[in-house]
């Protein structure tokens, strides 16, 4: 059985999207047993005339919601009743295996490194998002999107390591293929931090690393695990995001211009379905903080139930394979 403790106050449509999402994963699997973290009032009229399992959805009351306005630091410090910080603490004293939560990304940030704690050897906990490519499993590694700004290159040689041991045990890719993020293909190329990793990462026994990697070339599948800083990662993740929808809406727009078009749309709408689920992030689940002594999980704060419920799914492939510990032991 997998617990997971679920940030209930945290993100832009709790505790509605947030309570409905943790039902839908306790109907999807019965290995999940979740605890919801939050204001029980608020939460407990969520559930109202709702049916779900009593011995597998539990409440722990948190009095207190860290915003997205608050500086994380201080937050995390004040606020010892918050959703956020008690949730993490449920998992730094074994009592949940993950912690889920829409809410503030420094809060969840700086709490996973400050309560959870760092795995020994672990420089900085990188944020590692799933996003679409046409890889052999459809996904690639986003490494680091948004935990180090100003990272050096020890530290993505472990996102690298990390990364690597994610895609092989959780997403099931056989030695996946590595490369770091640079504005072109040749070694020489880059800024100094792109060419102070790449000799290292090249000469890294422990990954399958193909050397560089331009963005047009990620969507095409040109690696499993994308390695760079998170200021990089995360202006690659939001352009992502918004060409993805870009395309979607103006397919809709063409394909409902005309009759003609509303035509050809019923043919090729069970192809078209394929399409708009691959771009569709709520698919993927959330982003894990990797390299912590626990599992935390970070997904939109505009989370749906289907990204909260894909989330909690998550974390127990992650506990099956027991990632904490194999990153452990590759790091030390």
């Amino acid at each position: 059985m997998v617990h997971v403790v679920l940030d209930a106050m945290g993100g832009d449509n709790a505790p509605c999207e947030v309570v409905k999402g943790a039902l839908a994963a306790l109907s999807a699997s019965q290995s999940i047993k979740i605890t919801l973290c939050g204001l029980r009032d608020a939460i407990m009229e969520e559930l109202k005339d709702k049916e779900y399992p009593k011995d597998r959805l539990f409440i722990e009351e948190a009095s207190e919601v860290i915003s997205t306005e608050e500086a994380p630091v201080m937050a995390i410090r004040r606020k010892k009743d918050s959703s956020i910080v008690k949730g993490l603490h449920m998992v730094k004293e074994g009592n949940a295996d993950a912690f889920v939560s829409a809410g503030s990304s420094g809060a969840i940030l700086v709490g996973g490194q400050l309560i959870v704690g760092r795995i020994k050897g672990v420089e900085r906990p990188p944020l590692a998002p799933l996003i679409p490519s046409t890889t052999e499993k459809g996904v690639s590694l986003l490494i680091d999107c948004g935990a180090n700004v100003d990272a050096r290159s020890s530290h993505l040689v472990q996102f690298a390591k990390m990364g690597s041991i994610y895609m092989e045990h959780v997403i099931g890719v056989r030695n996946p293929k590595v490369a770091i993020v640079n504005i072109g293909a040749e070694e020489e190329k880059g800024n100094m931090l792109v060419k102070e990793t790449f000799p290292l990462l090249k000469n890294c026994p422990d990954i399958n690393f193909i050397g560089s990697i331009e963005a047009r070339e990620i969507p095409n599948g040109g690696a499993d695990v994308i390695v760079c800083e998170a200021f990089t990662g995360n202006v690659i993740l939001k352009m992502y995001e918004g060409v993805g929808k870009m395309i979607l809406s103006s397919i809709k727009g063409a394909l409902m211009s005309s009759v003609r078009g509303k035509l050809g749309g019923l043919l090729i709408k069970p192809s078209l379905k394929g399409v708009m689920k691959a771009f569709d992030a709520t698919e993927y689940g959330g982003a894990p903080l990797l390299g912590l002594n626990g599992l935390v999980v970070k997904v939109h704060g505009n989370a749906t139930a289907k990204e909260i419920s894909n989330a909690i799914r998550q974390c127990e492939t992650f506990k099956e394979q027991n990632i904490s510990r194999r990153i452990a032991d590759k790091i030390s």
